[in-house]
């Protein structure tokens, strides 16, 4: 394979080898080689439906592009760094492979629109396996809402006790967030399925191209409608990476809430030794650093969106060698988020709930206080006054160390007349999350009915 580049008959003298190593990307665009393979075969069919190329020459392209993929997927292909990336690496070895036909395959395109849709072929592809490795995630918490509907514990606000919520209720606010992140990713991809390949270095070709015929080779929805904008463009990089930070955001709020529940002072679940590690020095330690790492890959995922935003910011049109840079950060966010997700939905299933210490601690915090204020509002007291009457009960309670059900009934009555003995059946715990029964509300049976239409919604997606 020559390693000459296809562009030194501008230059006198050879690229210094620090510059061609510190300009060089073959060692991480190589991860494209198949989308730059499957562009390619796609171009030379075009321009061999289009009479610039013969039959011959199609095919003769076709086939040793096919025993290159081979080669690589075999181990067999020796990457050069002279060669600077992927593209020009796989041409050097095609006109090694076939003679001069070689050369012609790269009439009517830039390696600017050549890289821009390889990425996006690889991208397309990628935010598939994401939105599947979502839904599985999904499924999972539908599982445990399903099975944990009824199960009580205290819901937070400030991370001060607030009202009980049911776990169940709980798994499918974690599932609204995540379906939020399956949509965007499914509306991001619109953009993505837009093909520069024809739009050459800047400017189009005068070569009489079918650029709708190679989108429809290639699965794209339609061509670029403007070349310039083709080559330049990278919202649909930055546009995923922000998709992928909220991913990672919502992950790792996930994670912030498993660390907390997992800790002695909760005891709210167990998380299952896979995915927890043991201390060098503590012997009793059980360390929830699968979330912890999560939690920790948001930061890392942050900052690959500021960077593509950073990158991008100063750049004239059209193409500009900064955006070289766009790809290891692009790579990173889709490896992190593949692993984050995959992770997660291995863990949740083998999370366990220890059901009493969550009932203990929704006795604990004064949960039902509102369920008494919106019982005296019923009985027609105004609200505000039923808030102070309420407020001046849970005093007593904290100086006597107990809890609003532990009041007797001429207790409660004495900071409102209105409130009757039927007052202990709102101060159950049942009786208040029982009391929510709305849609989007804690109620068990407004939970099993969010779980059914959650499936619903996946199936039919």
């Amino acid at each position: 394979m020559s390693e000459s580049k296809p562009w030194s008959g501008r230059f006198n003298e050879p690229t210094d080898a620090f510059v061609e190593a510190f300009t060089a990307s073959v060692d991480f665009d190589r991860r494209l080689y198949r989308y730059d393979i499957q562009g390619s075969i796609a171009h030379a069919t075009m321009l061999g439906r289009c009479g610039i190329l013969t039959q011959d020459e199609c095919d003769s392209i076709t086939s040793g592009l096919e025993r290159i993929r081979e080669r690589i997927e075999s181990g067999e292909f020796s990457w050069s760094t002279k060669l600077e990336d992927v593209h020009m690496n796989i041409e050097s070895a095609l006109t090694a492979e076939i003679g001069d036909a070689g050369k012609r395959l790269h009439t009517g395109r830039s390696r600017n629109d050549q890289v821009a849709t390889d990425i996006r072929l690889w991208l397309r592809d990628e935010i598939v396996l994401i939105r599947a490795a979502i839904e599985k995630l999904q499924h999972g918490l539908l599982d445990i809402a399903e099975r944990e509907a009824d199960t009580i514990l205290p819901g937070f606000t400030h991370l001060q006790t607030a009202q009980p919520i049911t776990f169940g209720h709980h798994m499918m606010a974690w599932f609204e967030m995540l379906e939020r992140d399956r949509q965007r990713l499914a509306d991001c991809n619109r953009r993505v399925n837009i093909m520069p390949l024809g739009a050459a270095a800047l400017a189009g070709t005068t070569y009489p191209i079918d650029r709708q015929y190679t989108a429809d080779l290639l699965g794209f929805e339609r061509p670029g409608d403007n070349s310039l904008d083709s080559v330049a463009d990278r919202d649909f990089a930055i546009e995923f990476t922000a998709a992928a930070a909220l991913i990672m955001m919502h992950l790792s709020r996930m994670s912030e809430e498993l660390i907390i529940w997992s800790s002695a002072q909760f005891a709210f679940i167990e998380l299952s030794d896979s995915f927890c590690t043991g201390s060098s020095i503590m012997p009793q330690k059980k360390n929830p650093d699968v979330p912890e790492l999560i939690r920790g890959k948001s930061g890392r995922i942050f900052g690959h969106l500021m960077a593509l935003l950073t990158l991008m910011k100063g750049q004239p049109l059209a193409y500009n060698k900064d955006n070289q840079e766009d790809k290891e950060p692009l790579f990173d966010t889709v490896d992190n988020i593949k692993g984050s997700l995959k992770v997660f939905a291995d863990m949740i299933p083998a999370m366990r709930c220890n059901r009493d210490n969550m009932r203990s601690a929704a006795t604990r915090g004064f949960a039902t206080a509102t369920d008494l204020a919106d019982y005296l509002v019923r009985r027609g007291t105004p609200f505000r006054d039923a808030h102070e009457a309420v407020g001046r009960a849970v005093a007593l309670c904290v100086a006597e160390d107990c809890d609003i059900s532990d009041l007797s009934l001429e207790q409660l009555r004495g900071f409102s007349d209105k409130i009757e003995a039927d007052v202990f059946e709102v101060l159950t715990l049942e009786g208040s999350v029982q009391a929510r029964n709305h849609i989007g509300g804690t109620a068990p049976e407004q939970v099993r009915y969010a779980i059914e239409k959650a499936r619903r919604r996946l199936a039919d997606d």
